[in-house]
């Protein structure tokens, strides 16, 4: 090689190294996303009972903590494992964590969490979360669809939540 070309070519493949170590996966992206939900949202329930969620940032930006609170209080923590998977454990009030792994869609606006596993679940068809869809319509409103199965029956709550200023 020229010597001339050397340089130029060590300067290229800095550059391409350099690139792809701050490319972020999709799970990072999402879980950036999520981050920049710290706060309280208000909606209500498909029967029409008032909801408030909180976004909360804890563990030094590590997690991200989701508390719903209403008739049935319950804490979802967000984290990443590793770089390239996005989890969602659900605490619920059924006494089991199921743990949902993270999906996102191409414009990066739908997060769609399904069952991988749970902890105190006694047995596979007892009830649990089986997904959680989370839709950001913008940075001030978004919808959590969560799906919840027991000995086959599948119950659905809807929420649309916005941000209270």
């Amino acid at each position: 090689m020229p010597k001339l070309l050397r340089p130029l070519s060590l300067m290229f493949f800095a550059a391409t190294l350099a690139t792809s170590a701050f490319a972020q996966t999709d799970s990072q992206k999402a879980f950036a996303t999520i981050k920049n939900m710290p706060g309280s949202w208000q909606g209500s329930t498909p029967d029409g009972r008032p909801l408030k969620v909180t976004f909360t940032v804890v563990s030094g930006g590590s997690a991200v903590m989701s508390e719903i609170l209403g008739d049935d209080e319950m804490v979802s923590m967000f984290h990443l494992d590793g770089s390239d998977r996005l989890l969602l454990t659900h605490y619920c009030s059924v006494g089991n964590q199921p743990r949902l792994q993270a999906s996102v869609s191409a414009d990066g606006k739908t997060i769609t969490f399904n069952f991988v596993d749970a902890t105190n679940l006694a047995s596979p068809d007892a009830g649990h979360m089986q997904r959680m869809v989370l839709t950001l319509l913008d940075d001030n409103h978004h919808t959590e669809d969560w799906t919840f199965i027991d000995h086959g029956k599948v119950m659905k709550e809807s929420f649309d939540l916005r941000r209270k200023m």
